[in-house]
Parts: C-alpha cells; structure tokens; sequence
C-alpha cells in the first residue's frame, strides 16, 4: 500500500518526489497517475516509484494525495476522484489560484483539503512553499504536508486569503528574477565579457545578494547602502535604475501576477 499519492507526474511532481527520496523516503510508499505513459515510465525507470494511469487507484491506494494537475484540469480531475476521497484522506492541491473552497465543494462533505503555493527552485531543493490549510483539515494534516514540502526548500504557513498575493510574489518571482539574470548577463556582453563569464557571474550575484538577506536579517536597503558609496559605480548604477522605474516595474509585475490568480 503506498502511502503518498500523485496526480500528476509533471516536473514539480519530480521535484517533490525527488525531495522525499533524498529525505529518506521509500520509492515503494509513494504512487503517481498522469494522462501520459512516456512520463509514467519516466518516473518510474529514474525514481523506482509506483505508477498508474488510474487517478481513482492512487487515491483509494494512499492517505495523502497531491494534486499537481494543471489548474484548467480541477475540475475534470477531482469531480473524477471525488466518489472515492472521505474525511480519512488528505487533499494536498498545488493548482495555483484554485482555493481550499472550491475545491471543498467538489469533494464530498468533511474532506481536509490543504492548498500549496511551491515554486520552481524547489527542482533543485532551493524552494519557497507557503502552505493553507481548509476548514476541514487538521494541525497534524498540515504538519505532514509541511515535512512533504520541507524535503524541496523553506515552508511557510499563512491564511489563504494571502495565497494569490504570494502566487503573485513567489510563485511567478522565479520569472522575474531569471529575467533580470538575463538582463544583467546581456548588460555583462555589452560591457566586453564573454557570454559564459557574464551568465555565470549574474547567476552568483543573484544568489549571493539573496544569502546575504536571509542570513544577516537586514533590510535590503541597509545591505544596499552598505555597498553605495558617495559618487561610486554604484550609485550611479542605481540611479539609471531609478530613472528607468525598475523598482515599480517589478511592484507592477508582482501586482498583475496577484491579479491573475484571482480570476483563476
């Protein structure tokens, strides 16, 4: 009997198996269903789990079920598993912009549902998850789909009245940042670096800037401060960012990207 379950055996679907089995995980607990056959195939020749291209069979086999199914494929995918959830399984949805509510009304009366907003770096054990959990799920429901999540990057716990702000923030955030890496990258070119060189140094960058937020627990403009000197290359970098409104830019991306998740 598999105790984990999959619907959907997409590349965030890997990324979080991959987690649990690097946590320590049995590939023999845990069961994926997807439409495809190649993808099944895949996951279990690279990741040694269960498959099956029965929806209704994961859920019957397993206690916690993730759905990672693209949100236009809810309703499909969950009126087909609905007759076959009850109140001793746990519905741990990843569809962004769909909530706990929507979800509960499908589902029969009393099911605990928890909504999960992960985002992409959790490929590479290096993501941001802010977790909900519905009004029929439990503290243990949630504490479990905590230690799912904190097997690919941090874990946070927030109402789910904020969860379409932080699809908005973290969820699309990877976009924007790949983005401005690319940004600085070409910046790099012009300047005279070679392609390589400049990619790689406006990765680490990124990354280093991003550590130094998180490990000293200063303001970012304090940090920014801290490297602007009077009259430097610096300051004079920040203004032409000014000038060019990169600060409402990004305000307006994360703004548009909250606004989207609520009409979904």
């Amino acid at each position: 009997m598999s105790e984990i379950g999959f619907i959907g055996g997409g590349a965030m679907a890997e990324a979080i198996i991959k987690g649990l089995l690097a946590d320590g995980y049995e590939a023999a607990k845990i069961i994926v269903s997807d439409k495809s056959q190649e993808r099944l195939s895949y996951l279990q020749k690279n990741l040694g789990v269960n498959i099956s291209a029965d929806n209704v069979k994961v859920v019957t086999d397993c206690q916690e079920i993730i759905l990672a199914v693209k949100p236009q494929n809810m309703l499909e995918v969950v009126t087909e598993i609905a007759p076959n959830c009850s109140r001793e399984k746990t519905i741990i949805s990843i569809m962004a912009g769909i909530s706990t509510t929507a979800l509960e009304e499908l589902l029969p009366e009393g099911c605990r549902v928890i909504r999960v907003m992960p985002n992409t770096p959790a490929l590479v054990g290096a993501g941001t998850t802010v977790l909900s959990a519905g009004k029929g799920a439990t503290a243990e429901d949630l504490q479990k789909a905590c230690r799912i999540f904190q097997a690919v990057g941090s874990v946070t716990v927030l109402p789910e009245k904020m969860l379409n702000a932080v699809t908005g923030l973290s969820g699309s955030g990877p976009g924007y940042i790949y983005l401005i890496i690319e940004a600085l990258s070409d910046a790099g070119v012009l300047a005279g670096l070679p392609r390589d060189i400049s990619l790689q140094l406006a990765a680490e960058t990124v990354k280093g800037t991003a550590q130094m937020v998180l490990e000293t627990k200063l303001h970012p403009a304090r940090l920014r401060d801290m490297v602007t000197s009077p009259g430097g290359t610096t300051i004079h970098g920040l203004f032409e960012l000014e000038k060019s409104g990169l600060r409402g830019a990004l305000m307006e991306a994360v703004r548009a990207a909250t606004k989207r998740a609520d009409e979904m």
